[in-house]
């Protein structure tokens, strides 16, 4: 964001209303790195066990939604130490400013490619559940999903490339802003209101519309397999747990902070103004997180990953019970040998 705090900013306008920007210099590198983990982690996981399945020539149209997910996570996860080296550093950006847009570009990349494939997944699960019949033979094929990834990729970068034209860093090139300079909010806010509806309300209603269908659906037919009922209870929820705590917030308080810029350029500074800047740095830090909760989809889609994961920590338990159970022994005949050393002592002090 551009820095809003003291008498003037590095391109020589005032700044009408002072906030803490301190707050954000500390939580959201924190927050970055704790993401950046997850996400390798999750994603990588996750890609490998989808590639491992193409081998055994076992993919599926949800495996191919779901991998592009992966893709759209990792390729914002490797920007996240950046950005936390940005922060640490007191917000002064030392990587160019062709890497500042870039960085920038690929957190809203990630932000709407994951709304988008969110929404395939669901459209997918619905389908599947409400026209399991007349759907059986098509949901089998892979050439539909690839096609529906390509659109939705098409129209995550036509909805982006305006923002190329807006400058992301300052005169000086050491500042890294995730909106845009104030001389350009005239144009910036109309274009972000657009992209917030398009991006992102209208595929969440098309999602509530789905699980609402679904739920009834599951509801009224007792005849629906326990186990499929299962996982679509738990496909519904964690995508309702993304949206209403990674996407929902953050679309508020990007809308109503650049608003408060606007209000702050016309003269206005109340304490709710502060305090929408405070909240949209929290809201930042939780969009970012759908990159390490995305990989729990792969959880859902895939039993043969929860079967692996089940096994390797099977192993780890059985490694670390080893491990403890020889320190153990090992403590055991350690004091076994002191209480042998001090008999022996006693009975020569004896003689």
């Amino acid at each position: 964001p551009l820095p809003q705090g003291g008498s003037c900013t590095s391109l020589g306008l005032p700044i009408l209303c002072p906030v803490n920007t301190h707050f954000a210099q500390w939580f959201l590198p924190a927050f970055y790195l704790l993401v950046s983990l997850l996400g390798l982690l999750g994603n990588g996981l996750g890609l490998w066990n989808l590639c491992a399945s193409s081998r055994r020539n076992s993919w599926s149209s949800l495996s191919v939604l779901l991998c592009n997910l992966g893709v759209a996570d990792l390729l914002y996860v490797v920007t996240l130490p950046f950005l936390v080296s940005y922060y640490l550093q007191g917000r002064v950006w030392l990587f160019g400013r062709g890497w500042c847009r870039l960085t920038r570009l690929l957190f809203h990349l990630n932000l709407y490619a994951s709304i988008g494939f969110l929404t395939c997944v669901s459209v997918h699960r619905y389908l599947g559940i409400v026209h399991p019949l007349r759907m059986l033979g098509r949901c089998q094929r892979l050439a539909p999903s690839v096609c529906v990834s390509a659109l939705v990729w098409g129209w995550v970068i036509a909805q982006l490339s305006p923002d190329f034209s807006f400058s992301k860093t300052d005169h000086t090139g050491t500042k890294c802003h995730d909106t845009t300079e104030h001389k350009n909010l005239g144009t910036y806010l109309p274009y972000i209101l657009v992209v917030t509806v398009t991006g992102f309300v209208i595929p969440f209603l098309i999602i509530i519309g789905c699980y609402c269908h679904i739920v009834m659906v599951l509801w009224k037919n007792q005849n629906v397999d326990p186990n499929l009922k299962r996982k679509s209870i738990k496909l519904v929820v964690l995508v309702m747990v993304l949206f209403s705590v990674c996407f929902l917030p953050y679309h508020i308080f990007r809308n109503l902070n650049l608003l408060s810029r606007k209000w702050q350029l016309e003269g206005s500074c109340t304490q709710t103004l502060r305090n929408i800047y405070t909240a949209y740095q929290v809201t930042r830090g939780l969009a970012s997180l759908n990159s390490a909760l995305n990989p729990l989809l792969y959880l859902m889609a895939s039993e043969d990953l929860t079967m692996r994961l089940r096994a390797f920590s099977q192993r780890i338990g059985q490694a670390l019970r080893f491990l403890w159970q020889r320190q153990v022994r090992q403590h055991l005949d350690q004091n076994k040998l002191t209480i042998m050393v001090n008999e022996e002592c006693e009975e020569s002090n004896d003689l």
